[in-house]
C-alpha cells in the first residue's frame, strides 16, 4: 500500500483508476474532426467544440445523439424520435469510420499527465485505465501518444453498463485484484464520481476537463487537482 499525497489530503492506496478523456488526454480536438466530418457526409451543419465539451463523457452513442439533437434542433425544436432514428442509424457507422480513421490526430496528453503516471509507476501502485469511450479506441488512442502503463484497459463496451454506474469500476477492481475502498478514481466529471461513490472508491478530480460543461469542484469528490503532476508519494509499504 501507498500513501499519495496532495495539498490538504493522502490517500492510502494500493492501485489507481483512470478515466481517459478529460483525466489524461483532450481529445476535443478528435471528436469535433470526426463528428463534423460525419455531419458534412449527412448533410448537416457543424458542431463547435465548445458544445461538444459539454456533451463528452457518457460514451460514443449518447454523444452522437446529444450532438444530432443540437444540429437538428436549429429551429429550437427538438427533432421527433422517429426522425432522430432514423438519422442515427445513418450517423453511427459514418461516425465510428472517422473516428477510426483520425484517432489521435487531433488530440493532447494533458501537461503534467506524463510526470503523474510516472511517480505512481515508480511507487509501484499498479494502474487501470476505465473510459465510457469504446475499448478499441481506448487502446488505440493511449498506443499512439505512448501511454502504456496500464495493467488494465477498460472501455465504454467492456462491461454491460458504463460509468456512472459503478459496475465498470466494480470489476476492474476485481482485475486489478484490490479492494474498492484502496482503489483511487481519478477522473474530471461528475460521472467519475458518482461511479466512485456507488464502488466505495476514493475519488480525486482534476480541475481541466470537461464534467458537462461544469466545474469539477461542485461535484462530491475527496480532492481536486490543476495537474496530475502534483501527485505525490511520501511512502510505500
Amino acid at each position: 500500500m501507498a500513501t499519495l499525497t496532495l495539498p490538504g489530503k493522502t490517500f492510502e492506496v494500493d492501485a489507481a483508476i483512470f478515466d481517459l478523456d478529460g483525466t489524461l488526454v483532450d481529445t476535443l480536438g478528435d471528436f469535433g474532426e470526426a463528428l463534423n466530418r460525419m455531419l458534412a457526409e449527412l448533410r448537416l451543419p457543424p458542431v463547435a467544440h465548445e458544445a461538444i465539451a459539454t456533451m463528452v463523457g457518457k460514451g460514443s452513442e449518447h454523444l452522437l445523439v446529444s450532438v444530432l439533437n443540437h444540429v437538428l434542433a436549429q429551429d429550437g425544436k427538438a427533432p421527433s424520435a422517429i426522425k432522430l432514428e432514423a438519422i442515427y442509424q445513418q450517423a453511427w457507422p459514418s461516425y465510428q469510420r472517422h473516428y477510426a480513421a483520425i484517432n489521435g490526430q487531433f488530440a493532447e496528453m494533458y501537461p503534467g499527465v506524463q510526470q503523474g503516471l510516472q511517480t505512481l509507476a515508480a511507487a509501484g501502485i499498479p494502474m487501470a485505465c476505465v473510459t465510457n469511450k469504446p475499448t478499441a479506441f481506448a487502446i488505440e488512442l493511449l498506443r499512439s501518444l505512448d501511454l502504456d502503463c496500464f495493467a488494465q484497459v477498460f472501455g465504454g463496451d467492456a462491461f454491460e453498463r458504463k460509468k456512472p454506474d459503478p459496475l465498470p469500476l466494480l470489476r476492474c477492481c476485481a482485475a486489478l485484484g484490490t479492494a474498492p475502498a484502496c482503489t483511487l478514481m481519478i477522473g474530471d466529471s461528475a460521472n467519475d464520481a458518482q461511479a466512485a461513490r456507488a464502488a466505495d472508491c476514493p475519488v480525486l478530480l482534476v480541475t481541466y476537463g470537461y464534467n458537462h460543461g461544469q466545474s469539477a469542484r461542485a461535484v462530491d469528490a475527496d480532492a481536486w487537482m490543476d495537474s496530475l503532476a502534483e501527485l505525490k508519494v511520501c511512502r510505500q509499504s
